[in-house]
């Protein structure tokens, strides 16, 4: 699974030690850096590419839901649901607000009836405090992944994908997500496309990095893809 999250974006700062800050631009370098002098494949492809810029996200509900509406759909097709969805909610996409659309709204949105019945028990998670937001950047990193992916819609994906831009968690790895499975089959030079627990396995030795080790790979993917589309059209 992958989708608009691995694209750049803006992000309210959460302060200099705030939950945001954890992957800045100089963290993220300086991660990066500690990454590639224990790997030397991964000092080569950085050496090539070049570091990635980071990417935030301000953490809440609406970043949670954003994640939701990009479950299984491309990037450009997020983007289009997510605007018409936030034009939709008024001022802020917030849990009132999304309760506030009937069914009607949702489907001129976008939204499959099943994302919406996702997106409302987030929101009635949020509202009862049964995901209590505020407290979530204080958690260890397990126990966040498990209070988001016990959301229905909200799986492992989901959570750890907001506890690495959300929250800024240096060692986030999102290892279900596709574009990142690519990323580290291309920096690996393996046959196929690794699965989830290898993905977790093959980033081990990454550990306490992992989450800028996962930025690079989204990085590394954008930039190969677009290489490999340039030599198919040199070839024709």
């Amino acid at each position: 699974m992958t989708g608009q999250f691995a694209q750049a974006g803006d992000a309210t700062e959460a302060g200099a030690d705030g939950p945001l800050s954890a992957l800045d631009g100089p963290r993220l370098a300086a991660a990066l850096d500690r990454l590639a002098a224990r790997d030397p494949g991964l000092a080569a492809a950085l050496a090539r590419h070049g570091y990635p810029l980071p990417r935030r996200r301000a953490a809440g509900f609406a970043t949670l839901l954003q994640i939701m509406v990009a479950q299984q759909v491309s990037t450009s097709s997020a983007a289009a649901i997510w605007r018409r969805l936030a034009a939709a909610c008024g001022a802020a996409v917030t849990p009132a607000a999304f309760l506030a659309l009937d069914d009607a709204a949702c489907r001129r949105v976008g939204l499959s009836g099943r994302k919406v019945d996702y997106g409302r028990g987030l929101a009635s998670a949020v509202l009862e405090q049964r995901l209590p937001l505020a407290t979530l950047a204080r958690l260890p990193d397990p126990e966040v992944v498990a209070a988001i992916a016990s959301l229905r819609g909200f799986g492992h994906w989901s959570a750890e994908i907001y506890l690495l831009f959300a929250l800024g968690r240096i060692d986030g790895w999102p290892a279900g997500d596709l574009a990142l499975q690519i990323g580290m089959q291309r920096l690996r030079g393996l046959p196929a496309r690794p699965d989830r627990p290898a993905m977790i396995a093959l980033a081990e030795s990454w550990r306490p990095w992992r989450g800028a080790g996962a930025l690079f790979l989204w990085h590394l993917y954008g930039a190969t893809t677009l290489e490999l589309a340039a030599m198919a059209r040199s070839a024709r």
